[in-house]
């Protein structure tokens, strides 16, 4: 259920979400990570998974861990991985992209209304965007754990980079092609496809494996932030300059910020492949590395099940498409609609603020259970309610829940798999998180017609929560995940 979308072209619902024609972005993958100190404990049934070894940062390993006191500090956002050099360094360059990036991502959309005034034409940068998302979000992944991570991340902020600087000069000389509009979009994509798998793998390469959720929960709280305030700040652009003038002063601006993010990818440290551990055999590149990507995940049932919790939750609780519908005929329109679009990215904003006692779950796997069943039951009470505030409330609560389960999610995923995986692994959530609110947003669209937006929205809040229990009781290989931790100052 990561309601962290991400990609050129999402439309706007967690703040995970990236991309021209989306209001939020994620991200969350920017990082760090681990020492050969901690390890990944599961109960009988699950499978054990070769360690890894320690990343460039391991060295700040003993100032990192210190103890966190107080009740306070228990319950706020964990700073401890920003100590880490390596990765304060991708944090900060990543999150002034990301809030760049929010820019193009209004900008476009605008653009192409006001080249075409036809809606159509806007609905085709989703389009644009997700199948290169799609193809090269594997590719990328296999890449990344086959090539050095910090070049991989370099050569796809660049790409991205190149596509910025075509929006900005198309826009400067008054092109005005829709065709070469999506053109750009798609290149975007491609980079960001390219850049995501390695910067999310090389987490668990740059900080502690204890801190590998309180540096994914920095990344999504950070990149939500981003898609609420980098809306806004584009929306006073057009509004004091206009969309002629408008448009080029949003991607200038994302053009210079995007230039943190290769600069942090040029000060990493080299991060090539890891050794093979014995019979592993070597690491296949092209089709055949993304089927070997296939099939471990198909033989790992703790992560394949993180990854069927998380589309049942898109797919059936998403409630997006039908926000509109909900915000005229119950609350009257207008501002409504917005609240409603805006409530999930605040939740899990909050949730991300108030995230300190995240890392210290050791359960993760019925954690992520009992956050996917969270948001199920948030989504389809706001459902319910008739009340515009409660409603948004509501929703806030499921985008706090929604925060938790992406943490605990990649956590798992970054711990739990070998190094030699991860960037397939990332490629592989790369396309479901972009994918599952979509297929989300057909089922709400396509049952509210059917049955009513009432139906679709509380039937597929329920259905989703019921669904992950089933799951977590017919599969307890989930359930049964576990941590452990060789840093007991994390605990309460």
């Amino acid at each position: 259920m990561t309601g962290a979308e991400t990609g050129p072209g999402a439309t706007a619902v967690t703040g995970s979400e990236t991309g021209p024609g989306a209001t939020a972005v994620t991200g969350s993958e920017t990082g760090p990570g681990a020492t050969a100190g901690a390890g990944v404990k599961d109960e009988p049934g699950v499978k054990d998974e070769p360690g890894v070894t320690a990343g460039p940062a391991v060295k700040a390993e003993a100032g990192v861990k210190e103890a966190r006191s107080g009740a306070g500090r228990r319950w706020a956002i964990d700073l401890r991985p920003l100590r880490v050099p390596a990765y304060r360094r991708l944090w900060t360059g990543n999150s002034v992209a990301m809030f760049g990036f929010q820019f193009t991502a209004v900008a476009v959309p605008v653009e192409m209304y006001a080249l075409t005034r036809d809606s159509f034409w806007v609905g085709l940068i989703g389009v644009a965007a997700f199948l290169p998302l799609l193809v090269f979000g594997l590719w990328g992944g296999v890449i990344a754990d086959v090539r050095d991570r910090r070049q991989v991340l370099l050569a796809g902020s660049l790409l991205l980079w190149a596509a910025t600087l075509g929006l900005l000069v198309q826009a400067l000389l008054g092109v005005r092609s829709p065709v070469l509009l999506l053109a750009l979009v798609a290149v975007q994509s491609v980079g960001f496809a390219i850049a995501s798998p390695a910067r999310s793998a090389m987490l668990p390469r740059l900080v502690p494996l204890d801190l590998v959720p309180a540096a994914s929960t920095l990344n999504y709280t950070t990149n939500t932030a981003a898609t609420v305030t980098g809306p806004m700040v584009a929306g006073l652009i057009f509004g004091i300059w206009g969309t002629d003038t408008g448009l080029p002063i949003a991607y200038a601006a994302d053009a210079l910020l995007l230039t943190a993010l290769i600069w942090a990818a040029r000060g990493l440290p080299a991060l090539p492949p890891e050794p093979d551990p014995a019979g592993a055999g070597p690491r296949r590149r092209g089709l055949t590395g993304v089927v070997d990507g296939f099939r471990y995940l198909a033989t790992t049932p703790v992560l394949l099940l993180s990854f069927g919790i998380d589309l049942i939750a898109m797919i059936l609780a998403m409630p997006r498409a039908l926000f509109p519908e909900i915000a005229e005929e119950r609350f009257g329109g207008g501002a409504a609609v917005g609240w409603l679009f805006s409530a999930i990215a605040i939740g899990a904003l909050l949730g991300g603020l108030t995230s300190g006692w995240i890392g210290r779950i050791r359960r993760q796997g019925l954690a992520l259970v009992v956050a996917v069943v969270g948001w199920g039951v948030a989504v389809a009470a706001a459902g319910l309610a008739g009340n515009l505030w409660l409603a948004v409330g509501l929703l806030a609560v499921a985008g706090a829940a929604d925060l938790v389960s992406a943490v605990l999610r990649q956590s798992m995923l970054l711990v739990y798999a070998p190094d030699r995986m991860r960037g397939r692994l990332q490629g592989v959530n790369t396309v479901v998180v972009a994918g599952g609110p979509r297929l989300g947003d057909l089922r709400a669209g396509t049952m509210a017609a059917g049955l009513g937006s009432g139906v679709a929205w509380i039937g597929g809040g329920l259905a989703a929560a019921v669904l992950a229990v089933l799951l977590a009781v017919s599969f307890p290989a989930l359930v049964r995940y576990r941590t452990t931790s060789t840093d007991d100052t994390r605990q309460p």
